[in-house]
């Protein structure tokens, strides 16, 4: 059964503005995420995905182009829907631990803090909520547990339980595995993962990480603030990523066309095939689009060489 985007862009584009300079973080980013999806976002530094993250996740607005979350149409929120969407919609989990956590108080404390400010529950059902959703993410053992007790894997499970504390449609992460081992780190993916398929909840990570990201549904790599490429699960794959390690096969790549059937090449192919600048020769062959180095390409590598 086909599930309904819960995020939608289009043509999405951001410009940071300094007094000297305007860096297009993107360019006309396209992408869709369905709702209940578990899925992965790559990229170099600088290749926008963390901005894309903070605008789904409320942090930041886009310059233009076209941002719908669980039908709400971010361009046009005020500053008061800004806020109900940040605490209604959008759970949160950072890299940096400090950012996740206040250190002088405890693991349960942390995760009942939030539901102070919305929840209308008596604070014994708020403390019971925070208890479930430790005992979720493997850590009601560490309940009385300050920061500096805790691992970076406890402090990140913990970070899951906050960002969940108030019920989100949405989880999205941030590079949740860029400060533990790999071991800790596939731990946090199985953590994500039970809860996109025990509570139906739509989880976008931003990774750096290819080995990891191979571990979910789909995968959209972004380069200079545009979708480049996704990678699918196959269908004969999809029941099994629980059980097996990284493998490539499981995932069928492709190239993203944009709306004006414009595609990115990726910078190490064209170098391969000894293309140094910005014209390639392409042809239809039976059924096939191809794409080479124009006439003469070798012997001007050649040449300078």
């Amino acid at each position: 059964m086909l599930r309904e985007d819960i995020i939608i862009c289009e043509n999405l584009v951001k410009i940071y503005k300094t007094k000297d300079l305007e860096v297009l973080a993107l360019q006309g980013l396209e992408l869709s995420i369905a709702a209940g999806e578990l899925m992965a976002i790559i990229g170099n530094s600088g290749s926008g995905k963390s901005t894309f993250l903070n605008m789904v996740g409320g942090l930041d607005r886009p310059s233009a182009g076209k941002l719908t979350v669980d039908g709400k149409d971010l361009f046009k929120l005020g500053e008061k829907e800004l806020v109900d969407y940040k605490r209604d919609t959008v759970g949160f989990v950072w890299q940096n631990n400090a950012r996740n956590l206040l250190p002088y108080l405890s693991a349960r404390q942390n995760v009942q803090l939030p539901m102070r400010f919305t929840h209308g529950e008596r604070r014994r059902r708020q403390r019971d909520r925070a208890l479930e959703l430790l005992e979720m993410v493997g850590m009601a053992h560490r309940k009385d547990s300050r920061l500096n007790q805790l691992s970076g894997g406890e402090q990140q499970r913990i970070a899951i339980a906050i960002a969940l504390a108030n019920n989100p449609k949405i989880l999205l992460a941030d590079e949740p595995t860029g400060s533990v081992d790999t071991k800790t780190g596939n731990y946090i993916l199985d953590v994500f993962r039970e809860l996109n398929r025990n509570l139906g909840l739509t989880v976008v990570i931003v990774t750096h990480d290819r080995m990891l990201s191979k571990k979910v549904s789909r995968v959209v790599a972004i380069r200079d603030g545009k979708t480049s490429s996704e990678m699918i699960v196959k269908h004969s794959y999809a029941d099994r990523l629980d059980s097996i390690g990284v493998f490539e096969e499981a995932h069928d790549e492709y190239a993203v066309l944009d709306k004006a059937g414009r595609v990115q090449i990726p910078r190490e192919f064209l170098e391969s095939m000894g293309i140094r600048g910005n014209k390639v020769r392409m042809e239809l062959e039976n059924g096939r689009i191809v794409i080479g180095a124009p006439d003469g390409a070798e012997e001007q590598t050649g040449s300078e060489s």
